[in-house]
Parts: C-alpha cells; sequence; structure tokens
C-alpha cells in the first residue's frame, strides 16, 4: 500500500509539474519562450569529491581557479546533497528517482529505465558520454554485461568509456588506460592518461556539433579524483614511468588540480566556438571526498572525506551552474538540492515535457539558476543501500540546519557539521522538538531501508569493480 501511495504521489507530482518543463513556457517559468533556440546542455560530474576541495566553498587545501571563476559567473548552490556511493548518486541523477526505486545493485542500471541520455535523445538532441560508465553490472555478471553497446539503450548516440565491459583488474582509468569507444576497445598506449582522452573527446564532440541543426547534450562523468592517487602528466613525477602507477595521498592534490585544468578546457571551448551564450553548464561531484583525505578550510576547520557514509563528509557536494548571459551572476543560492533534481532541471531548461504516467522525484532548480524567484525545496529524503562492501545501509531526512536518520538520531548539521553531538534522546528547544516531529513526519512517508544482510557484509564487489 505505501509503494502504491508513493507512486500515485509521484505520478501527481508529475502531473502538476511538467507544465514547468514543457516547451512555450513564458519568462516566469524557464526564462525564455519558444521562439528561443534550444540550449545545449553539458552537465559535468567529478568523481569522489566533496565540497570541502574547492576554493570557492573555503578550501585552503587545493587550487581549483577555473571552477572558482565558473562560480563567480554563475550560482553556486550551498546545499546539495548526494548519496555516499558513485552507483547509487549516478542511477539517482541520470533517473530523476529515489535509490529505493530502481537502484537494485552497485554498478549496475537496469536497461529498463529512462535516462536524461534518453529524454534528450527523444527530443531531437545529439548526445554524448565520456568518462566512467560501471552499469553493464560486471561483479554479478548480469545479462549483457559484456554488452560494449550498452550505452546507447540509455540514449547516448556516442560515447568514450572507462568500465563499460572490464573489470578494472584488466585496465585502469589514469595511466595507460583501457578505454571502450563507441562499441570499439581503444589500442592501449604506455603515455595516454584517461582524464585527457576523455576531455578530448568532449572537445571534439563539442567542435563537431558547432554548426549542426541539433542542440546537443554531453554528460562528461570525470573519472577524475577518485583512487588510484597517481601521478597526473602535471605531476614532476609522470616523467618517471615508473612512478605511474605509484600510489600515493598527496597526489590527489595534483588530481584535483588537473580535474580543474579540464573544466576550465571545456569552458574555454564553448568561448572559442562561440556557444556559450546558448549551453548551460552544471558542475558537480557525485559523492564526498575519500575517507583517506582530510582538507583544510579557510576558516580553520579540518574536514576529513567521508565517501560511503551518509554524514556531510559523505554527502555534501559542490554544484554549480553557468548559463553565460542567462543565469544569476555570481549568485551564492542556498536552497536544498539533491540528486533526484539534476533530470528535471535539464528537461526544464530543454523544454522537455514528462510523459504521462512518467515517474520523477526530483524538484527543477533552474529558476534558481535563473536568479528567478521559486519555491524551494523543503527537504532532501536519502535513501541509502549500497549494496557494496558492507557498507551499511540507511535513511534519513534533512533541512538546512537538522537532520534525522531513520534510526532516530537526530542532528543540528549547520553547527554540527562532523555529527558529533546526537541530539536524540536529550532535552530539545521547542524549535528542535518542533523540526524533528517535522521530519519524523516526512519520513514516514517514504520507505526506510531494512538491515544490512549477512551476504550484504561480505560482499567483496569492491575487489571487481570501483
Amino acid at each position: 500500500m505505501l509503494f502504491r501511495l508513493l507512486t500515485l504521489t509521484a505520478i501527481l507530482f508529475v502531473f502538476f509539474e511538467a507544465s514547468s518543463f514543457g516547451p512555450g513556457k513564458g519568462k516566469a517559468d524557464a526564462g525564455f519562450t519558444k521562439k528561443d533556440k534550444r540550449p545545449n546542455i553539458i552537465f559535468i560530474l567529478a568523481d569522489d569529491i566533496g565540497y570541502e576541495c574547492f576554493g570557492t566553498y573555503g578550501s585552503a587545501s587545493y587550487q581549483t581557479p577555473n571552477i572558482d571563476k565558473l562560480a563567480a559567473k554563475g550560482v553556486k548552490f550551498t546545499n546539495c546533497y548526494s548519496t555516499p556511493l558513485c552507483t547509487p548518486s549516478r542511477v539517482m541523477l541520470m533517473t530523476g528517482k529515489y535509490n529505493f526505486r530502481n537502484y537494485t545493485d552497485f554498478g549496475y542500471l537496469d536497461p529498463k529505465e529512462k535516462t536524461f541520455g534518453s529524454f534528450f535523445k527523444d527530443a531531437g538532441y545529439t548526445t554524448c558520454m565520456a568518462g566512467k560508465w560501471q552499469f553493464n553490472g560486471i561483479a554479478q555478471k548480469k545479462p549483457g554485461w559484456n554488452d560494449p553497446y550498452r550505452p546507447k539503450l540509455f540514449g547516448f548516440d556516442e560515447y568514450c568509456l572507462w568500465q563499460v565491459q572490464y573489470a578494472k583488474k584488466f585496465g585502469e582509468r589514469y595511466a595507460n588506460p583501457l578505454i571502450i569507444q563507441n562499441g570499439e576497445t581503444l589500442p592501449r598506449q604506455n603515455n595516454a592518461y584517461g582524464p585527457d582522452v576523455f576531455c578530448d573527446y568532449i572537445l571534439n564532440f563539442i567542435d563537431r556539433n558547432k554548426n549542426g541543426e541539433k542542440p546537443f547534450f554531453a554528460y562528461y562523468a570525470m573519472v577524475l579524483v577518485h583512487d588510484p592517487f597517481v601521478p597526473t602528466p602535471n605531476s614532476k613525477d609522470w616523467s618517471d614511468t615508473t612512478k605511474r602507477y605509484q600510489e600515493r595521498n598527496p597526489y590527489f592534490g595534483d588530481m584535483v588540480s588537473y580535474m580543474d585544468k579540464n573544466v576550465g578546457r571545456i569552458m574555454e571551448k564553448l568561448e572559442q566556438t562561440g556557444l556559450a551564450e546558448n549551453t548551460l553548464v552544471i558542475f558537480s561531484g557525485d559523492n564526498g571526498t575519500n575517507v583517506n583525505i582530510t582538507s583544510q578550510m579557510k576558516n580553520g576547520q579540518s574536514i576529513k572525506g567521508d565517501k560511503g557514509h551518509l554524514t556531510d563528509g559523505g554527502t555534501h557536494v559542490p554544484l554549480i551552474a553557468y548559463w553565460k548571459g542567462r543565469s544569476a551572476k555570481g549568485m551564492v543560492n542556498t536552497d536544498l538540492t539533491d540528486f533526484s533534481d539534476f533530470l528535471p532541471t535539464m528537461m526544464q531548461a530543454a523544454t522537455i515535457s514528462v510523459a504521462k504516467g512518467e515517474i520523477i522525484d526530483g524538484k527543477s532548480f533552474l529558476p534558481q539558476i535563473l536568479g528567478q524567484k521559486a519555491k524551494a525545496k523543503e527537504y532532501v529524503y536519502m535513501y541509502y543501500k549500497p549494496r557494496w562492501a558492507g557498507l551499511e545501509n540507511g535513511v534519513f531526512v534533512r533541512d538546512k540546519e537538522y537532520k534525522l536518520y531513520g534510526d532516530g538520531r537526530f542532528y543540528n548539521v549547520e553547527k554540527d557539521v562532523l555529527e558529533q553531538n546526537n541530539l536524540n534522546g536529550k532535552t530539545l528547544t521547542a524549535k528542535e522538538q518542533l523540526i524533528k516531529n517535522k521530519l519524523q513526519s516526512i519520513l514516514k512517508n517514504y520507505p526506510n531501508v531494512e538491515p544490512l544482510s549477512e551476504s550484504e557484509k561480505q560482499s567483496k564487489n569492491r575487489e571487481v569493480v570501483d
């Protein structure tokens, strides 16, 4: 009965919200009319990096001038939340659905699911993806796990990807990468660097479509800055080929810089081709930073990466959006957003309608990108059952100040970022009790997550796919 009610709620949500996605909406809704040319959209997703690693968010540990510039020219969101792990996050953002609906296994996306690639392709966009795939179900040998053409089923006309049909033990993503391009395995090259191969492919895609009649959608799923932490071509140790596979935490900073460099290359290409005025660029990270990395903030705070866990260190990620001449310049937006919101946001920008009966849990934040007044999202709900390497399950709901877990833990995360002071069982102020009651009422409307099974505790997926 609960799931029926949730499905009905989602369908009604789509019915009432579809008008904001549909074609021909006036400037009060989407900021443009049907006479305007549909925009190109580039979505850049960095791998394993939380908000604390960017200068624009207050980091003192790393240099990210290109991303900082993007934030200064566009809109920086300060309350964006992902799941704590790559595949659950990517399934959510690509389908616009909470994980309890369609996340079934780590490293896998059900081919029956419709992704933003499918929506854009069906709407007449030319589509492309480059970087990290990890959706074939390699570890579990799902049907079609070794299909090199699987990305096409999800709406991507062309692609250049790591880990389509090969587990990482056969080839990594950095030096001498193992890459599938449009169904074909590229020749291995000792001096090749995977992030350059992927970025070059996106740049080439932009060049090939700069004068096209159809708009384009490019999903740049970066492999940086995921471990192993190894030298980049800009590292002093890169020239020594024996050190290219040497893992050391200090290389993490080099990888952050290289990630930033490639974002800068994308933005420079848009300016060179004259496409910046008609291209919406969205940048984010898929989950929090690796647990072995601790970053220093300009305010003196230390933030330990907490990938895999539901704390802020595992779920609080950057979100920056820029659309030259259209996005609000230099705005800092504090509204809540989560990974179910990306698909409806990009669809609204492209004036793509949602089909009747299509379930979308997210809420578009396009009005906020355009600097328009809009009703903010009231809460973020997170369902997390990772099915990976023995990580614990969990559910939470939060607003900008407080966070309530399904097991009763309650935190003022605005003041207690590291979640060290559990308020559950303590005497609460009237305000705290009111907020806790509200969050509890929200949690009752969604599924909780069952305890970790014994088989999941013994999961060895990490050894196969990562």
